[in-house]
């Protein structure tokens, strides 16, 4: 089942024009996937204070399909998926009131910290996989929504 993560949008958030600054949408993303990360029992001191394995962001992309304001009460749903040993996908909805404002990508490779090569998914990774999985009929629904 995808993990959801409820944000509210907060003034530093916005830009000048007073709607959530572009970029802030992937910080309100990866909060999300901290989340996700913890809620799944993965140690985030751990997995981020010079761990043996990393996992960067290699690419991203985002959809704005509505305005965002301060005060929006965000629900984000998270959709990992496993494509390849060495690296995941997520996807991400956000919503406002049942209606999709947004939606995000972030690609993530695994590597070794050190020598900076490609490594396979550590075995806790791939459980965090497997427990946010949507289920069929979920994946099949999001799939005829999408705009992109």
């Amino acid at each position: 089942m995808p993990f959801t993560y409820n944000r509210t949008v907060r003034f530093q958030d916005t830009d000048a024009a007073g709607v959530v600054y572009f970029a802030n949408i992937l910080g309100i993303c990866h909060e999300a996937y901290e989340e996700s990360l913890e809620t799944s029992s993965i140690n985030l001191k751990d997995f981020f204070t010079n761990p043996s394995v990393a996992f960067p962001i290699v690419h991203t992309s985002v959809d704005f399909l509505r305005p965002v304001f301060v005060g929006d009460k965000l629900l984000i749903s998270l959709i990992p998926e496993k494509i390849g040993v060495d690296k995941f996908e997520i996807s991400y909805e956000i919503t406002v009131v049942e209606v999709i404002v947004a939606k995000a990508i972030t690609r993530h490779v695994c590597i070794d910290a050190s020598s900076r090569s490609k490594q396979e998914l550590p075995e806790e990774i791939v459980q965090w996989l497997e427990t946010n999985r949507p289920d069929a009929e979920g994946a099949k629904r999001r799939k005829s929504r999408e705009i992109m």
